[in-house]
């Protein structure tokens, strides 16, 4: 049961949630795709669990029960983790909840084509000339 952790102690596991933050961040920025970049936060949201749970594990720390004296876990970033990941999970359904009206209302994912369509509407709206 400690493998898991002590495979992720150390430089490793540095090497890994700054791949999975710099991955994630990538993809926010770079695609257009709106439901990619749902994906893309959730893969940034990983990393950054990733690191308080890594910063908070102690080799052969314990529960903090009062018994003795030694190395004890701080189980509090354990339970911030928790609670981020409930909330991650909520804003992921609210953005796809957001991306699926979305694409009810303007028939596309891409953000750049959504963008050039609500300037046509507004264009529209101000009742200046469209040119298509």
């Amino acid at each position: 049961m400690t493998e898991l952790p002590l495979a992720l102690d150390g430089w490793f596991a540095h090497v890994v949630y700054a791949c999975l933050v710099g991955v994630g961040l990538f993809v926010l920025i770079d695609d257009e795709n709106l439901v990619k970049k749902v994906v893309g936060l959730n893969i940034f949201q990983t990393g950054v669990f990733l690191f308080f749970i890594t910063s908070a594990y102690r080799v052969d720390g314990r529960a903090p029960l009062v018994t003795e004296a030694g190395p004890f876990v701080n189980p509090l970033p354990h339970v911030l983790i928790l609670t981020a990941i409930v909330v991650g999970v909520s804003v992921t359904a609210v953005a796809l909840a957001l991306v699926v009206r979305l694409y009810e209302t303007y028939g596309t994912l891409r953000e750049d084509v959504i963008r050039d369509l609500r300037a046509e509407a507004a264009r529209e709206a101000a009742g200046e000339e469209v040119s298509r």
